[in-house]
């Protein structure tokens, strides 16, 4: 057996423990799985500190109360204990909370739902079907994404108002039912995740377009449509300009009910944060469940054996 064959524990009871560390450095060499140097470890540990800073500072704030924010904004990086009471007062505060939870749920998963079939059916046919135009097609659309929204503003709230949708969770899902960016990004891998083969062979089975789609692509398709889901549903989450203008105050998303909590309570600097850090709580929570399909969609088609 030669020592190329021989695994490390073998070598390190043959050769001693100085040829089994020169056995694993010449494998990782040669393509093995080498372990990461600490200068890896130490970017990644400022990256995750600079990334959880502001929400720490915003808990920091949201557990200690208006009078010590008042003399000291820097506070104590020990949390002060009124956290669980100012979570009770922004519960009980007079912008209907609960209601723009709820608002912001609905819109949320809506949206996530309809941004992934629509964007999945539009990236399967500019990838995998042939039409005139396509390729036109496909770059209009990709070129949308150079249009800033804020011009869209104006005439999208004067056809709501036509339709009599304004105030409406209506007016907030229907425009954002499919994205530019879904397209293309669907479209991209697709492309590549997709092989004409498959596509045949469904046909030769007798399957319509339809069901080729449903039964093929979609499957295909579900680690870069988890990402587009997670990726859409933050987006919606968080949108705060649209929702304001078109829902106000009478039917609010979350975003825009922290809005209305600045403007009640506008000294009241840990009522703010406190609230602040209630809408972050079920992003966190969703990134914790979902972050391995995150990577997964992200990374997916970047390598090809």
């Amino acid at each position: 057996m030669s020592a190329s064959e021989m695994s490390i524990g073998m070598i390190e009871q043959v050769a001693g423990k100085g040829a089994a560390r020169a056995a694993r450095r010449r494998r990782g060499m040669d393509g093995g799985v080498r372990r990461p140097g600490w200068v890896t470890y130490a970017l990644l540990a400022v990256i995750v500190l600079v990334s959880a800073f502001p929400l720490y500072y915003a808990f920091l704030l949201s557990s200690s109360t208006s009078s010590s924010i008042a003399q000291n904004p820097i506070p104590s990086p020990i949390p002060e204990g009124h956290f669980i009471e100012n979570i009770t007062r922004v519960l009980t505060a007079d912008i209907n909370f609960w209601r723009a939870v709820l608002n912001s749920v609905i819109v949320a998963v809506l949206t996530s739902v309809s941004v992934v079939f629509f964007s999945t059916l539009a990236g399967y046919a500019f990838a995998k079907l042939r039409f005139r135009g396509q390729r036109g097609l496909l770059a209009f659309v990709v070129g949308t994404m150079a249009v800033p929204t804020q011009l869209g503003i104006i005439p999208l709230f004067i056809v709501m108002a036509k339709l009599g949708w304004v105030g409406n969770l209506a007016a907030v899902i229907v425009p954002a039912m499919v994205t530019a960016f879904g397209v293309f990004w669907m479209t991209q891998y697709l492309a590549e995740a997709l092989p004409y083969e498959l596509i045949e062979a469904a046909r030769v089975d007798g399957c319509s377009m339809i069901r080729t789609f449903w039964n093929v692509a979609l499957p295909a398709a579900r680690p870069a449509a988890a990402m587009l889901a997670l990726f859409t549903f933050v987006a919606s989450w968080t949108n705060f300009f649209w929702p304001f203008v078109v829902l106000g105050s009478t039917n609010p998303t979350l975003p825009v009910a922290l809005q209305l909590l600045q403007a009640t309570y506008f000294k009241d600097m840990a009522l703010i944060m406190a609230g602040v850090v209630l809408a972050t709580i079920p992003l966190l929570a969703l990134f914790a469940l979902a972050g391995r399909h995150l990577v997964s969609g992200i990374m997916a088609g970047a390598v090809k054996g």
